[in-house]
């Protein structure tokens, strides 16, 4: 560090937040050099996000609770955050990634130049025009990324930046960071639970354990497959994926918290075309999101529904939950969108993309048991948030967790009254290793009971714990469209 500027200090660094009984980061140091480019690892819940947040200024403002310590930062700082949903200002992508720019006060061509470049590098290549509403979670984040690399930040900081991305578009995206921050001193601070595709392009890597403290700071050799054991062996047992380690085996789940009333419904998609609808001051825009899609989702088995970013996957699993109409074609098997509410729900449990959508409660333990209650159906909340590992959070207010605990919670909401068709919209999104073996055992073990169980997902560990696929493609012209004439590609 003696031969960098330094670019960010954090100093004796303690946070609360509201609701919490225990710290999320506690007396943390950290210093980051100009130039330099760390990646951020650890367990879910370690206060990894939360670094991010105090480095970028919104502890105690945006998100209040008790700070103490010191934070530094020299120049302007660019943040994606783990829900970039959230960073979204505009409803046109062209708007959207020129307002840090614009507040910049750079001279119109200039602003434009920047926006066009940013889209581009992020291969994020739709017309300036395009709706933000009609983009899926993981062009959602290749959107907050062109916002950051806009504002040519002296500080960027990641927050599970390519979680939700195929892998192509994954590399595409780690090439754009990299690209962007080569031969200048912009500092870099990745938040990945899979750093291993990182670790060629960082200086350092920083581990944080339970109670936001720094564990370790190792070397990326340290951590590549085939690398000595010692930081390797320890990191795997505290969760933290690396290259080269084999995924945990599933949780064995025990049948009380999965099996169904009743058997699964076999279901199928005929034709399903599905448009998505934004409103705004200049009118209605419709967008394409499903175009003639067909397949068939068996009872009693986990399907993984794959396919490139922005191919239609969460517009799917949210049409089968009876969430989108149909504009042609249909769904057999599933609930209908006219149906009443609690008929949904009983029926049905969907998790969707963005977690905190469906989080209705002010405790943790209230928003486990309240479908249930409703419903009339006992829920064991103690064993389920054991097993999600959240029961030491059973107090806290559900939009004080981190995006991973988040995750779970909303799985938990959605599964504790044991419902027939169980449809999941990237479930293992932000999870550790624990947690990801927790998370994937409830898909099977569910599946495994009866229950018909449907997967979005590009984490391919989940994949190959499906008993089928349906796989969505697109076409050349960027609408949706299956890689068969049917619509999708089963097996």
């Amino acid at each position: 560090m003696a031969s960098r500027e330094v670019r960010a200090r954090l100093r004796g660094l303690r946070w609360r937040p509201i609701g919490r009984a225990t710290p999320a980061l506690d007396d943390l140091d950290l210093t980051i050099g100009a130039g330099e480019r760390i990646g951020l690892v650890g367990p879910s819940g370690a206060g990894k996000s939360t670094v991010l947040h105090a480095l970028a200024g919104v502890l105690g403002e945006a998100l209040p609770g008790e700070l103490s310590g010191t934070v530094h930062v020299d120049g302007a700082v660019g943040l994606v955050l783990q829900d970039p949903g959230a960073a979204v200002v505009a409803g046109r992508i062209g708007r959207d990634v020129a307002f840090g720019p614009e507040n910049a006060g750079l001279p119109r061509d200039e602003i434009w130049r920047r926006t066009r470049h940013a889209l581009d590098r992020v291969g994020l290549r739709y017309p300036l025009e395009r709706p933000t509403s009609a983009l899926s979670g993981g062009e959602l984040h290749r959107l907050a990324l062109a916002g950051a690399l806009a504002r040519a930040p002296g500080l960027l900081l990641l927050d599970e930046p390519t979680a939700m991305l195929d892998p192509e578009a994954a590399a595409e995206v780690r090439a754009a960071v990299v690209g962007a921050i080569d031969g200048t001193d912009t500092a870099l601070v990745v938040v990945d639970h899979h750093v291993g595709p990182w670790l060629e392009h960082l200086d350092r890597v920083v581990v944080l354990g339970p109670g936001g403290r720094i564990m370790h700071e190792v070397s990326p050799g340290a951590l590549h497959d085939g690398a000595a054991a010692g930081p390797r062996d320890e990191l795997t047992r505290a969760g933290v994926w690396l290259p080269g380690v084999p995924p945990p085996a599933p949780l064995d789940v025990p049948a009380s918290l999965v099996v169904p009333d009743a058997a699964g419904p076999e279901v199928a998609v005929d034709g399903l075309v599905v448009d998505l609808t934004t409103r705004g001051l200049r009118g209605r825009t419709s967008t394409r999101a499903l175009a003639g899609v067909d397949a068939r989702l068996p009872a009693g088995r986990l399907t993984a529904v794959t396919g490139p970013s922005g191919a239609g996957k969460s517009a799917l699993v949210a049409a089968l939950a009876g969430h989108l109409r149909p504009a042609a074609g249909g769904v057999r098997g599933a609930p209908s969108r006219d149906a009443r509410s609690r008929e949904l729900a009983r029926a049905c449990g969907w998790v969707p993309q963005h977690p905190e959508h469906g989080l209705l409660a002010l405790r943790v333990r209230d928003e486990v048991e309240l479908t249930g209650r409703r419903l009339g159906v006992p829920v064991d909340v103690e064993a389920v948030l054991g097993l999600l590992r959240l029961d030491h959070l059973v107090d806290a207010h559900p939009f004080r967790l981190s995006g991973g605990e988040q995750r779970r919670l909303a799985l938990a909401a959605a599964l504790a009254h044991r419902p027939g068709l169980v449809l999941l919209d990237e479930p293992t999104v932000g999870q550790d290793r624990r947690t990801w073996a927790a998370v994937a055992g409830w898909a099977t073990a569910a599946a495994r009971h009866g229950a018909t169980v449907a997967a979005s997902t590009h984490d391919a560990d989940l994949v190959a714990l499906a008993d089928h696929r349906v796989r969505l493609g697109r076409d050349p012209l960027g609408s949706d469209r299956a890689t068969s004439p049917g619509g999708v590609v089963t097996a």
